[in-house]
């Protein structure tokens, strides 16, 4: 094939989202927004503790595999060095995060919330990449833009709409450290409030019209109602309920889309597969060993950042606590995904589009 059948290809595949896995993040949100008003028209209001099984469910169930599986892939074909030097980055910035909310936890709330922003935002804005296109994002600041607005949907709007739940469980993962340690900054809400709206507001605002401007066409389109959409979602779903289940129905099932449309693309050395191509019993033995040692890997870090907390549940009963320590577990392994396996590893990332 010439080089110029395949960037014809390439445009094509950044020009179809039609897999089916953006049809269901698309499909999920709208029904899940779509519902929660009609049950709040309705007088129906949805217990905290349902609202909490659903976080921790969507989160630790159906969302941490998917993490697993992208550091997999992304390390699959590397060479053993490369492997090696990408895990002990890894549990490095694992531990300077624990050190930084074990001693000013205020400080690590606040970039556990930019991981969370930069995850989603940094992920969508690839996905668009490898879909829809990204023709319309013709600068630095667009990008930085659409990064900050897709992602800050996950944090600020619920922020503006779920004030209360949002500050009672902040003040709950400060207290996993400092029981009461965000007391002092609660009279500083109201105002932050309408400074967040008022922000945000006005970042989304310029993020669709530089779009618009700087081209539109259909990848815009595609970005303005995506965009829109994921306000609405976080608008009207309880935040437990929406960020709980945006990362499973979202985040990682449009990573699935990107994926498989990049996969005839895979970049790296079959030679060093982890799992090889081989005699079936052995690529399954060694994908089962693989899965193993990761569950494992995962379940130390968790009962390390455990032990490390004073206060591991916040002296909470166990569903509020465990949500608190969930939250800030999951931030704390998110920050090397997006650090380690994206600006560190340019060339080939859990976020490579080719």
């Amino acid at each position: 094939m010439s080089a110029l059948s395949q960037a014809a290809v390439r445009r094509w595949h950044r020009q179809s989202d039609v897999h089916p896995s953006l049809t269901l993040s698309r499909a999920a949100l709208l029904v899940l927004a779509v519902g929660f008003v009609l049950v709040r028209a309705a007088g129906v209001t949805v217990p905290l503790e349902a609202q909490m099984v659903v976080y921790l469910v969507g989160m630790v169930a159906l969302n941490l595999p998917h993490g697993g599986y992208e550091h997999f892939e992304n390390l699959r074909r590397r060479r053993p060095t490369f492997r090696w030097r990408y895990v002990a980055t890894y549990l490095v910035a694992i531990t300077g995060f624990v050190a930084l909310f074990v001693v000013a936890p205020v400080a690590g709330l606040v970039l556990a919330l930019a991981v969370a922003v930069a995850k989603g935002g940094v992920g969508g804005v690839h996905v668009m990449e490898a879909t829809s296109g990204t023709d319309h994002l013709r600068t630095r600041v667009q990008r930085a833009l659409a990064v900050a607005v897709r992602g800050g949907s996950v944090m600020l709007v619920p922020i503006v709409f779920w004030p209360e739940t949002f500050h009672t469980f902040s003040a709950l993962m400060v207290g996993l450290v400092d029981p009461g340690g965000l007391a002092p900054y609660a009279a500083s809400f109201d105002v932050t409030r309408p400074l967040v709206a008022g922000g945000y507001g006005l970042a989304l605002v310029a993020h669709l019209g530089l779009g618009y401007l700087r081209g539109g066409g259909r990848s815009w389109l595609v970005d303005a109602g995506e965009t829109l959409l994921l306000v609405a979602f976080f608008a009207a779903v309880p935040v437990l309920v929406a960020v709980g289940l945006y990362f499973p129905f979202w985040y990682s099932a449009r990573q699935v889309a990107r994926t498989r449309t990049v996969d005839d693309s895979h970049v790296g050395d079959d030679g060093w597969d982890l799992i090889g191509d081989g005699d079936p019993s052995v690529v399954a033995l060694r994908a089962w060993l693989v899965l193993i040692a990761g569950a494992l890997a995962t379940f130390a870090v968790l009962a390390g950042v455990y032990w490390a907390f004073p206060n591991p549940l916040a002296g909470a009963p166990f569903l509020p606590g465990a949500v608190a320590f969930w939250s800030v577990f999951i931030s704390i392994v998110a920050l090397p995904h997006v650090v380690v396996g994206s600006l560190l590893d340019g060339d080939r990332g859990i976020w490579y589009v080719p």
